[in-house]
C-alpha cells in the first residue's frame, strides 16, 4: 500500500520530498499501528548526522568560487594548457570541468558557473551552439565524480561507508571520463577539420606547465619533509602554504591557488588532518581567503547573497534527505525491501546480472528524480542485495552516482538540461538532441566502472 500511495502522489505532480513524507504519514494513519509523530521523529533523526554537515559547506565553497571570479581563472589556465590543440575550446571545456569538480562537488554548479563562460567563448569562436552545450553538459557530470562530491556525502551517510574512501574512489573513474570526453572532442575536430583556437605560445604553455608542476610537486615535497625528514606536520603545512602564496606573487600564476583546493582536501583527509566534514569547512575557509584577501574579488554584499543562496539550496537538499529517511524506514518496516531482495535473488544470483539490472533501473530513475532523492530511495532497496552478492559498497556507490549524473542529462527532469538551455538560449528539445552524442563516452565509462571494480577500489584500499 505504501508504494501505491507514493506513486499516486508522484502521479499527481506532488514534489518528490513531500510525496515521500506524505505517503509515509497517510500509510501510518490508515494502518493505525504507529503514532503520526513518528514521521517527524524519523525525519529529524534522518538529518541528525555528522557527515551531513559537509553538505552546506561544500555548497558554500562552490558558490564562493563561482562568485569570486575563480571560474574565469580556471578557464584561462585550461586555455593556456590545451587551447592550442585542434578543437581547443572543447578540450578546455573538459579540463576546466575537471579542475572545477575539485571545488564544487555538484554538476549544477559546474554547468551554471563554468558553462556560462565556456558556451559564450565557444560560440564566439565559431562552434555550433549544440556542440558547445553537448560538451558542457557531459563534462558537468565530472563534478560529483571527482572529489569532493555532494552525492558521495549523501550516499556515505545512507550506506554507512567512509566518505573519504568514496572521494578517493572517484579519482580514477573521473580521469577515465575526462579522457573519453577529450577523445570525443578530438574525433569531432578531426571529422569537421577544426583548427586550434589560440596560437601556440611556448611561454604561455611553459607557465601553465610550471603551474601544474607546482600542483603535483608541492604535496610530494611536503610528504618527503614530514614523513622522511620527520618535520612537524602542522608547521610544515603552514610553511608550505605560505610558499604557495609567495610563488603565486612572484610568477603571477593564473590559477595555482584555486587548483590546490582538491589537493588540500584529499591530502588532509588521507593524512588524517581532518575528516571529510571538516574538509568542507576547510574548502570554505580557503575560498574566502582567496576571494576576500588574495584576489579581492569578493565583497561583503556578494558574500551575503552567496550565503542566502547556500541556505536555500541546503534547505532543499536536507528536506529531501529528511523525507527520504522516513520513507526508507517505512519501506524496511513494511518488508518492501526484503520482498524486492528476495525477488531479485530468486531471479539471479550472478553479480554481473544484478549490476546490469541495477544500472538500467538507476538510469531510468535518474530521468525522473533529483540525485539526492534517488540515492535516498534506492540505497535501502539495492545496497542490501549488492552486499549479499559480494559487491563492495564503495564500488556500488560510484556506479549509482554516475548513473544518476547521466540522468541529469535526460528529459523530463534533467536539471543540467534546464540550466544549459537557459544559459545557451536553446529550446529544451534542441538541448536534448545536442547532448545525445555525448552519452556514448558516458555510457562507455559506466560499463568500465561497473565491471572493473579494481579501478574504483585501488586508491581506497591503498589509504583505508
Amino acid at each position: 500500500m505504501l508504494k501505491i500511495i507514493f506513486l499516486v502522489f508522484m502521479g499527481a505532480g506532488v514534489p518528490v520530498a513531500i510525496a515521500m513524507a506524505g505517503a509515509s504519514l497517510v500509510y501510518i494513519l490508515i494502518s493505525g499501528n504507529l503514532p503520526p509523530f513518528v514521521v517527524i521523529h524519523r525525519m529529524v533523526s534522518g538529518i541528525d548526522s555528522f557527515p551531513l554537515l559537509a553538505v552546506p559547506f561544500f555548497i558554500l565553497a562552490g558558490n564562493l568560487m563561482n562568485n569570486a571570479g575563480i571560474t574565469t581563472r580556471i578557464y584561462n589556465f585550461a586555455l593556456a594548457l590545451v587551447g592550442w590543440l585542434k578543437g581547443g575550446l572543447g578540450h578546455v571545456n573538459v579540463l576546466g570541468s575537471v579542475i572545477f569538480a575539485g571545488m564544487s562537488g555538484t554538476a549544477i554548479a559546474d554547468a551554471a558557473g563554468l558553462g556560462t563562460i565556456e558556451i559564450k567563448a565557444m560560440k564566439e569562436h565559431g562552434y555550433s551552439t549544440e556542440f558547445a552545450v553537448g560538451v558542457t553538459a557531459a563534462s558537468a557530470t565530472l563534478g560529483p565524480i571527482i572529489p569532493p562530491s555532494l552525492p558521495f556525502v549523501i550516499y556515505g551517510m545512507m550506506a554507512n561507508v567512509s566518505v573519504g574512501a568514496l572521494f578517493l574512489a572517484g579519482i580514477l573513474p573521473g580521469a577515465l571520463l575526462a579522457i573519453l570526453m577529450m577523445m570525443t572532442v578530438a574525433w569531432y575536430a578531426h571529422r569537421n577539420k577544426w583548427g586550434a583556437d589560440i596560437k601556440f605560445s611556448r611561454t604561455r604553455l611553459f607557465k601553465a606547465l610550471m603551474e601544474l608542476a607546482v600542483v603535483v610537486g608541492w604535496p610530494l615535497l611536503l610528504w618527503v619533509v614530514v614523513d622522511k625528514l620527520g618535520a612537524p606536520a602542522q608547521l610544515s603545512v603552514f610553511v608550505g602554504l605560505a610558499s604557495l602564496f609567495v610563488l603565486d606573487r612572484i610568477f603571477h600564476f593564473e590559477a595555482l591557488l584555486p587548483i590546490m583546493t582538491p589537493v588540500l582536501l584529499i591530502g588532509g583527509m588521507t593524512t588524517g588532518l581532518f575528516t571529510p566534514t571538516e574538509g568542507a569547512i576547510a574548502a570554505c575557509v580557503w575560498a574566502m581567503i582567496l576571494g576576500f584577501a588574495w584576489y579581492r574579488t569578493l565583497s561583503w554584499k556578494m558574500f551575503v547573497k552567496v550565503c542566502l543562496d547556500t541556505i536555500e539550496t541546503t534547505s532543499t537538499v536536507l528536506f529531501i534527505v529528511a523525507a527520504a529517511s522516513i520513507f526508507g524506514w517505512m519501506l524496511t518496516a513494511t518488508g518492501v525491501t526484503t520482498d524486492i531482495a528476495a525477488w531479485v535473488l530468486g531471479f539471479t544470483k550472478e553479480a554481473w546480472v544484478f549490476l546490469l539490472l541495477a544500472n538500467l533501473l538507476m538510469l531510468f530513475v535518474g530521468c525522473f528524480l533529483e540525485p539526492t532523492a534517488a540515492i535516498t530511495i534506492l540505497v535501502p532497496i539495492l545496497l542490501p542485495i549488492a552486499t549479499q552478492l559480494g559487491i563492495d559498497p564503495i564500488h556500488f556507490g560510484l556506479v549509482m552516482v554516475l548513473n544518476l549524473m547521466i540522468g541529469l542529462l535526460h528529459p523530463p527532469m534533467g536539471m543540467v538540461l534546464f540550466v544549459l538551455a537557459r544559459v545557451a538560449g536553446l529550446s529544451f528539445e534542441r538541448t536534448t538532441m545536442a547532448i545525445l552524442p555525448w552519452l556514448v563516452p558516458l555510457l562507455l565509462a559506466l560499463v568500465a566502472i561497473t565491471y572493473l571494480p579494481k579501478m574504483v577500489l585501488w586508491l581506497p584500499k591503498m589509504f583505508f
